[in-house]
């Protein structure tokens, strides 16, 4: 389906500016749709030559969450003319809301239709002359279940009527501030009407409870709730906060959401000024109680806190490890123990760079290409070749779980060891290379493949020996790689000889479901 961008842009002639305004309707009606009981679809005139009625062209739909829908089917995309869309186009020529009319029947469902003009005023002088009106909102009632409204539904409607006429003025919806979301509160969470001097004029039994949740107990009509937020709040300059925004919004402002906290609750608030024809008479101010939502994502918190703090840990004991068996190696004196000492040293600090990584993550992955780069400069580094081995890494190997970067690592370790080492000859096996010789390269290739990651490191070196067996070797190294890979990793691995010269050992590991 196309995006109310896609559809401005190609049917209409809005500006960037005036698109803009529309998408930022569209993010915020949900509340105006709320508080009507009643379906809101964004029309826009389809450019042209001018046609009384004129053709519009339907870009955006919500729904509300306080009533039964007036369409089953879904309206965007749909172009209308005719006497059909003359209540849209009295709306978009006159300037005004335009709610007369009979009920009209969309198959068995009869509603009420009502046409609210889309002006967007300009943000940097609110005094000038309001710009034309840029689209209509049609809002449409299902009247099938009409009954006598409430004491809520009242004020429901009341509060549409002046968010209704502030977007014809170009007052609503506010500018969006960076990083603020528009999920919550919503209508049915909690709704609190203020008047002029900031007094509750109505609250729902939602916004009570919530008020209830932070200490408040007695009826929430006839207080001043910048005050009473201010007080009941457990942090004096959180509550000055609370107030304040209570406060600018009866001035005509549009504060950030904000949460107060009191007696273990906290509670989400967005506050809007009530503008109709730009006369201040109040706020709206909306409230969600979000107390287990904060609860459990401070749970979260300190659950990721021990968790970074174990790898933490781990890592400090692996590197403990790893300096004991150095220590040790340095007092043997038989030259194939010192080697086995200083092969487990690089083994065990291969692994210990997974949980530093791990230690520095929120959560159980690791960007392990710097994990790679890392095992590939300590491998060139203690290899003992005669010929200059540089090692380079092509691809990406990406974000990996834990349970797999542990082992890979480790077989990553070993490959490059073994390519380094057994790749070249060392400086007491043949001559010192000639000037101008190639030297040795590595290279560690990696890319995903229906859901597989497949991993080569080929070497431009000697190659394999001759009748060599890589399932029946007894090299300790090739044992563990082999070990690794089709156990732990459940992939398959393949050393072979490359055409020309070198080794390249193949491995495959599957990413899905472990």
């Amino acid at each position: 389906m196309s995006t109310l961008r896609d559809l401005a842009e190609e049917h209409t002639g809005l500006s960037p500016a005036d698109i803009d305004h529309l998408h930022r309707i569209a993010g915020d009606w949900q509340l105006l749709s709320d508080l009507s009981f009643a379906d809101l679809l964004l029309w826009v005139p389809i450019k042209g030559e001018p046609r009384r009625p004129r053709e519009f062209l339907c870009v955006a739909q919500v729904r509300p969450t306080t009533a039964p829908t007036a369409y089953q089917d879904d309206q965007v995309g749909k172009i209308v003319g005719g006497p059909e869309v003359a209540h849209l186009d009295v709306a978009i020529t006159q300037e005004r809301i335009w709610r007369e009319g009979d009920p009209v029947w969309y198959g068995d469902t009869p509603a009420r239709h009502e046409a609210i003009p889309v002006r967007l005023r300009d943000a940097t002088d609110l005094e000038e002359a309001l710009s034309e009106v840029i689209a209509v909102i049609g809002r449409d009632t299902n009247l099938s279940t009409a009954r006598t409204p409430s004491q809520l539904e009242l004020n429901y409607l009341t509060t549409a009527d002046d968010l209704a006429q502030m977007v014809a003025d170009g007052t609503f919806p506010p500018p969006r501030l960076p990083g603020e979301i528009t999920s919550a509160p919503r209508v049915g969470d909690g709704l609190i009407r203020l008047d002029a001097s900031g007094k509750v004029t109505y609250a729902s039994p939602n916004a009570q409870s919530a008020y209830r949740r932070l200490g408040f107990n007695a009826h929430l009509v006839g207080e001043e709730l910048a005050k009473l937020s201010s007080r009941l709040s457990g942090d004096p300059l959180e509550g000055n906060d609370a107030a304040e925004r209570i406060l600018a919004s009866l001035r005509g402002e549009f504060p950030a959401r904000m949460e107060v906290e009191a007696r273990g609750a906290t509670v989400l608030t967005r506050a809007l000024p009530l503008l109709p024809a730009g006369v201040p008479i109040g706020a709206l101010v909306l409230v969600r109680d979000v107390t287990e939502v904060r609860r459990r994502e401070r749970a979260l918190m300190t659950k990721d806190a021990t968790i970074r703090e174990i790898h933490h840990r781990v890592k400090n004991n692996l590197q403990t490890v790893a300096a004991l068996l150095r220590l040790q190696a340095r007092r043997v004196d038989a030259p194939e123990a010192r080697m086995a000492l200083e092969e487990s040293v690089r083994r065990v600090a291969s692994i210990a760079l997974v949980h530093e990584t791990l230690s520095m993550s929120s959560d159980e992955a690791v960007e392990f290409d710097g994990i790679v780069d890392r095992v590939a400069s300590a491998a060139t580094e203690v290899a003992t070749t005669g010929f200059p081995v540089k090692i380079r890494r092509e691809g990406t190997f990406g974000v990996l779980p834990a349970e797999i970067a542990t082992s890979l690592v480790m077989v990553l370790n070993e490959l490059l060891i073994n390519a380094v080492e057994h790749g070249f000859p060392a400086p007491d096996e043949d001559a010192e290379p000639q000037p101008g010789a190639a030297e040795g390269e590595v290279v560690v290739s990696a890319h995903r493949f229906r859901k597989q990651l497949h991993v080569t490191v080929a070497d431009n070196g000697r190659g394999l020996p001759d009748g060599f067996k890589f399932e029946g070797s007894n090299r300790l190294g090739l044992q563990i790689v082999r070990a690794l890979a089709t156990g732990e990793l459940r992939g398959s691995i393949e050393l072979r000889n490359r055409a020309g010269s070198g080794t390249e050992a193949v491995l495959v590991v599957p990413l899905g479901k472990r």
